[in-house]
Formats: structure tokens, sequence, C-alpha cells
């Protein structure tokens, strides 16, 4: 009677993967993980980090997803170490924590399955122009360099439109340029640009980018104009926390982004406004995080400019939400509800639940 209970488990744990181990190049870690009925698929990881320089180019299986060369002290990487049997079929490829300070342009231009790249934690100064055009990556790491100066087109990939995520924090860019109107590689599908910790003095031109995702913390800004974010009306996350120096926020310094649903502006002690007006224009925003700012106490004309604002951060544990007070029935017509910020203690709003509007 038990048979046709076990048969479903049976099933289950036939197409799930699992782990094993299979003999690998002297140092590295060859872990293959099986898929499909009947293990009928598998792919292999392989961490060969750790073991210097002297191992490339190391051969490896066939059936490689994912190769780990970090902390190798690896000073250079070229199409040649990166060829063979192998590494065609990489999905995933780590370098970071290497000595990296230059890529060849066509380093990965045989790697035409490559969607994830770790160039993080090296010392690269530039990034050759059509780096990653042979690859359709989804996601590029390359925190932790000294690039100075970096070119939009660089991120071209053949991607087909898939969204890329691309992380360029603790750098040393100053300068970002734009992507060429007459370009005739096509504009970079980036969703997530993480820019934090940098040296820009102004908002980068993105404009036409497909940004979800905009990080610019840390940054050395100066004002933030009515126009610093032209062209990303599809822009859903804004993150000014922690600026450098002293920023000044422009009235309607946001007009730009329509579909902005959470602003963070935390960690600017000295950020200076120019009244409510800075935040015209954020018909969509739901999400405010003002903690560590001298933007407090908030001015209830604040609401009429955010109409959809449901919660504000004004400090450590400190929270304030939207609130609709409905008044007396029947409400006259024409009049509306009146609308106010209650502020609280996160954690009593933890013990008492979300407030109903």
């Amino acid at each position: 009677m038990l048979w046709p209970l076990l048969v479903p488990l049976l099933l289950l744990l036939a197409v799930s993967g699992a782990q094993t181990t299979r003999p690998c190049f002297p140092g590295c870690q060859c872990e293959v993980e099986t898929f499909g009925l009947f293990d009928s698929f598998s792919l292999t990881r392989v961490d060969c980090s750790g073991l210097g320089p002297h191992i490339m180019p190391v051969p490896i299986p066939l059936d490689t997803a994912h190769l780990d060369l970090s902390s190798n002290r690896l000073e250079m990487v070229n199409e040649s170490v990166l060829a063979g049997p192998g590494y065609t079929t990489l999905a995933g490829l780590d370098l970071s924590h290497n000595l990296l300070t230059s890529i060849s342009p066509t380093a990965f231009s045989r790697l035409r399955y490559l969607e994830s790249l770790d160039l993080s934690h090296n010392g690269l100064v530039a990034l050759p122009a059509e780096s990653f055009t042979s690859s359709p990556l989804s996601d590029v790491n390359l925190s932790h360099n000294r690039l100075r100066e970096v070119s939009i087109s660089a991120f071209t990939t053949h991607s087909q439109g898939r969204a890329l995520h691309v992380d360029l924090s603790h750098n040393l860019i100053h300068r970002l340029l734009p992507h060429p109107t007459r370009a005739s590689l096509p504009m970079p599908t980036i969703q997530s640009l993480n820019l934090a910790w940098n040296r820009l003095r102004t908002v980068p031109s993105l404009r036409d980018l497909p940004l979800r995702y905009l990080s610019l913390d840390g940054n050395p800004l100066a004002t933030i104009g009515p126009d610093a974010f032209a062209g990303l009306g599809g822009l859903t996350h804004l993150s000014l926390a922690s600026l450098q120096g002293l920023p000044q926020l422009a009235p309607h310094s946001f007009h730009e982004l329509p579909g902005l649903q959470v602003l963070d502006l935390s960690g600017n002690p000295k950020l200076t406004w120019a009244g409510a007006e800075v935040f015209s224009g954020l018909g969509s925003l739901q999400e405010l995080d003002l903690s560590g700012t001298g933007l407090v106490p908030l001015p209830e004309v604040l609401l009429h400019h955010l109409p959809a604002l449901q919660s504000v951060s004004v400090g450590q544990d400190r929270r304030c939400r939207r609130l609709v007070r409905e008044g007396a029935y029947p409400r006259q017509p024409g009049s509306s509800p009146k609308v106010a910020l209650h502020c609280g203690d996160t954690r009593e709003y933890a013990a008492r639940g979300p407030d109903i509007l």
C-alpha cells in the first residue's frame, strides 16, 4: 500500500540535483551536479582558487559550467588563456582577487555562453571597448578596481535583450562616457547599475538606458539639478546615501522620474534642499529614507507632492507612515480625505502590524 505514496518521492529525487566529486586537475576541486530523470544531465563546478599563477592555462572538464580562478595572483588574461575544451561552454567565471591591471579586448570572445563574470578586487585601470560583445552576460562585477573613466558602450553584450546588472562600485571613476547616439553597437541593456563610492561630482548622463536600479552612494556629488536624471523614466530605485561634500537638492530635482518607487537619501547630515518642491513629480514614490539627514521634521505639504508615499524613515528605528483620516460622513462633494504622517518606533509598528490606510 505504500508504493503509490513512494512513486512521487522517487521521481522528485530523480529530477532534482545531486552533487558528487570527480577527478580534477591537481589542486583544483571538481563538483558534479546532476539533473533530470536518472541523472541524465550533469554540470561541473571547478574551483581552482588560491593555487597561484602557474596553473594557467588549466584544463577543465568538458561539462564545466562555472570556473573559479580567484586569488591566484594572475597578472594577465587573454583569449589563449581562456581557450580549450570546457571553456567555450562556461556560464560563470570568477577572476576576482587577482593582480589584473588590464584585460585583452578579445579575452572573452570565445565564451559564447558566459552569463556571470566577476573581475572584482583587481587593479584594472581601463576597460576595452567591445569587451563583452560575444557573451550573453547578465551579471558583471567590476567593483574594487582602479577604473577612472568608463564608457557605457563597453557593456554592450550579446544578450538579446536580457537584463544586465553592472557593479562598478569602489573604483576611482570621475567620468562616465555616454553611449553615442549613432553608435554601431546597440544600447547596453543595463537595468541595475552600482556606481557607489567613486569620484563622480555630477550625476552622469545615463539617458535612454533601461535602468531600474541606480546607486550613487558615497560620491562627492554637488548640486543635483532638475535635469540630472533626464531620460531615466523607468527608474524605480534610486540611492543617494552618504554623499561626500556638501550636496544640494535643487527644486524639481527628481521630476524626470515619474516611476520612482524607492528613494534613499540617508546618511547625508549636510544635505540641503530648497523646500518640498524638490520632490515634485515623484507621483509613484512609496518609500523615502531621510534618516541621518537634516530634512526633518517633515512638513505635511510634502504629502501633496508625493501622493503614493507610504513610509518615510527619519532616523534609527524611527519611521513615519501615511495615514488617511476620513473625517465625518458623508464627505462634502469635491472634498478630499485628510492625509497626515504618523511617526513612531519601527519596533512599535512591527508589534502592532501595518496601518490600514
